[in-house]
């Protein structure tokens, strides 16, 4: 697998999903338009590349990146934003957490956890879009620890790791009257057991948080 195909965007169709939490019982269906998701996470070359930073505890050019903040994924996608002569998505504050998202800009971004959803099922219906040995590292077969990105079968759409290796920020917060401005975490990660490595499965961090088993891949509004 080359460089370019690890920077690849994927066209993903319009749809609808149903999202779901377990720990409050709800659950809430989201309309989607057509957009653009990364085939693959973030590296850590495409990373260093982009910020001049190696953040990451394994090291690794073809490893997702990780130790990688919310606040840091989203500086990322306006740095790359900018780099490919695109409009920031993001405007940051002054204050740790203010970022506002120009829905409007074709700059890159987080996606949404209901991106992420829709993308991670590629029309299936289940708890996972293969069998999970086949598609995703997680605690059973990974080793305890990272694996280069692509290293197992993509889902119908052709993304890969969408599930297992690193878990993966979301734009949403998680659930604001409860855990103020923490963020959406999607996909399990390299040192999850097979329970958790589902595409409706949620976790949330502070986006100033920093985790060896979390990364990001960037979204695209298709203009």
């Amino acid at each position: 697998m080359d460089a370019t195909a690890r920077h690849e965007m994927i066209a993903v169709p319009p749809g609808k999903v149903t999202l779901s939490d377990r720990r409050t019982q709800r659950s809430w269906a989201v309309g989607l338009a057509p957009y653009e998701l990364a085939a693959f996470p973030v590296t850590q070359a495409r990373y260093v590349e982009v910020t001049g930073r190696r953040p990451s505890s394994a090291q690794g050019d073809r490893l997702p990146v990780e130790g990688v903040s919310w606040l840091d994924a989203v500086r990322f996608c306006n740095a790359l934003s900018q780099r490919e002569g695109l409009t920031p998505a993001y405007r940051l504050h002054a204050e740790a957490e203010g970022v506002e998202w120009d829905a409007s800009a074709d700059g890159y971004r987080l996606p949404t956890e209901a991106e992420w959803e829709h993308a991670c099922r590629a029309g299936t219906a289940g708890a996972r879009y293969g069998p999970l040995d086949e598609i995703a590292w997680h605690r059973g077969n990974s080793q305890e620890r990272i694996h280069d990105v692509g290293g197992k079968q993509p889902n119908a759409w052709g993304l890969y790791d969408m599930l297992g290796n690193v878990w993966e920020w979301c734009w949403d917060i998680y659930d604001a009257e409860v855990y103020d401005t923490y963020r959406v975490l999607r996909g399990g990660g390299w040192f999850d057991e097979h329970w958790s490595c589902r595409a409706s499965v949620r976790r949330r961090s502070h986006p100033t948080f920093r985790i060896d088993d979390v990364g990001f891949r960037v979204a695209r509004f298709i203009h």
